[in-house]
Order: structure tokens, then sequence, then C-alpha cells
């Protein structure tokens, strides 16, 4: 049995068919039973349990029988508080009950960027760095994904970057443009969580995701407005402007793509990849940005 948090999250419905594809048994953890996005899960043939990374006893419940644990609960935006109790605490709690348990593997999703240089940049990053340290001290045969920005057709911060390059007079690029990013496509993620839960090479180590290409959010806006056949020009905004609008929306209710945070990270340096690892020890083909473009647009 494999649990999954985060399985009606962002990426976890991708990761939970992957793993049901293989006809692998999946139990999925899940704050309301009820809810479509569960419901879904439920029909893939997936198990559900009641529960939340704030309630140690409902994850104690969850992993009982379980051999391996998919870990991919993150937030975004919240409070010191928040990221401490969901991800870090709720992080502890969960790999105390696998160990309990005895479950043979643990995976845990983690982001891009993380690493002791830059856990004190936002709540992110540390909370991110602390979840890492404790699933590798655990003793438990582990591995770690670090992916780079996922793009998808229907989630994540694709959908918004396309909307304003087709309706914006002209597209906003934060700072100089001159910084990289490497995206991955979703079902590239799930592939490699798929395999990561009994590849025997992954066993105790860490790997960075993105995709085959790295650009600069230049090329980038160029690839994607080439995509959907648009010419309007585009402006590079200065940081502190943007701190300013992003002031204003991280208030807005919701979850605003654009926060002081991310714009902090987004200023830290690029997001690539500093080996080809996971591409190595997994062997998949990945889908190119250009190609990943025509997917969502």
């Amino acid at each position: 049995m494999i649990l999954v948090t985060g399985g009606n999250g962002f990426v976890g419905p991708k990761i939970v068919r992957a793993l049901r594809e293989r006809d692998l048994p999946v139990r999925a953890l899940v704050r309301r039973p009820g809810d479509r996005s569960a419901a879904t899960l439920a029909a893939w043939g997936s198990e559900l349990v009641q529960g939340d990374m704030t309630d140690a006893e409902s994850l104690r419940r969850a992993v009982e029988g379980a051999e391996v644990v998919v870990h991919l609960v993150a937030i975004r935006q919240g409070s010191d508080d928040d990221f401490r109790q969901v991800m870090e605490h709720g992080t502890r709690d969960l790999v105390a009950a696998a160990k309990d348990a005895g479950v043979r593997r643990f995976v845990l999703m983690s982001a891009l960027g993380t690493s002791e240089q830059t856990k004190d940049l936002v709540p992110y990053y540390r909370a991110k760095w602390e979840m890492e340290q404790t699933v590798q001290g655990s003793g438990v045969e582990h591995v770690v994904f670090r992916p780079s920005f996922v793009f998808a057709g229907d989630g994540g911060i694709l959908p918004t970057f396309t909307k304003l390059a087709r309706f914006a007079p002209v597209t906003p690029i934060i700072g100089s443009g001159t910084q990289r990013i490497q995206p991955i496509w979703i079902d590239d993620v799930a592939a490699y969580f798929a395999a990561g839960v009994d590849k025997p090479e992954a066993a105790n180590r860490i790997f960075e995701l993105g995709g085959p290409d790295a650009v600069s959010w230049n090329e980038f806006w160029q690839r994607l407005k080439r995509e959907l056949g648009q010419r309007r020009p585009s402006v590079h905004v200065p940081m502190g402007l943007m701190r300013l609008n992003a002031l204003v929306t991280e208030r807005l209710p919701g979850n605003i793509p654009l926060t002081r945070d991310l714009l902090t990270m987004l200023e830290h340096g690029d997001n690539v990849t500093s080996n080809d690892d996971a591409v190595r020890t997994f062997g998949l083909t990945l889908a190119p940005l250009d190609e990943q473009l025509r997917r969502a647009t």
C-alpha cells in the first residue's frame, strides 16, 4: 500500500493516476472525502482516509499498513506559524508515524532552490529544508525530488502566464528577464514519483527535476507568445515596483500567484538543475518546453 498525502492538490492527482496505472495500491489522505477531487481519486481505485497534516493521530491511522509514503503536502502562502504547523511539524509527525509503522520508503516532494543557503530567504524554503532534514534523518529509506516550475494546462502558474500573453496590452517581465528557469511538464513529474516508489537506484538520494530546456524569462515569454501567435511587446518591470504590486495582491483572497516571497525566490537566482542525476537514474523521456506550451495552449 502506498499512502499519498496531497493527492487531491495540483500535482497529486497526476501522481495518483500514474501509480494506479501501474496497478499499485494507493491510499489517499484527504481532508474532506466527499469533495469532488477526492471522489475522482476513489474512482481510480484509491482508498480514501480522512485526515490532516495538523492532526498527528489521523496521520498514524493513515499510515497503518503502508509500505511507502509519498508526501506532497505544502502551502505557498500563510503565516510563519502556518508553514511550521502544516509543513514542518506535520512532516515530523508523518515521518514518526511512518517509522513506527515500518514503512519501507518515504518519497518527498521538495522544491528546486531549497538548500541550506536559501532556507532563511522565505518561510517556504525554510519549511522545505526542514522537511528534507526530517526525512533524511529518519533512518527510513527515502527519495527526495526537487522539481523546478511545474507546468500544466489546467493548474499552476502557466495558465496565468498564458492569460497575460493573450490579453495584456504588454507582457510584464520581472526585472531584466535574464535569469533562467527550467520548467517540467506535470506528467513528467508524476512519472518520476511513480518510478521513485520502488526504484532501487534512487534510494537515499536527492534529485533535481527540470525539463530538457533551461531558458531565460525573456526567451520563455518569446516562445509562449510565438505559440499563441501574439506579437504584443514586452516591458521589463523593476523588482521594486513588482513588490509594491505584490503587497496589494497577496492580501486578496484565494491562491494569489504573485507574492513578495515568490519575488524573493525569483530574484535569488536561476531556477535550473545543477546536475543530470535524475535523467541518468530514471531514463525518462521528458517533454521539451515548446511541447509543454503546445499542450497548454
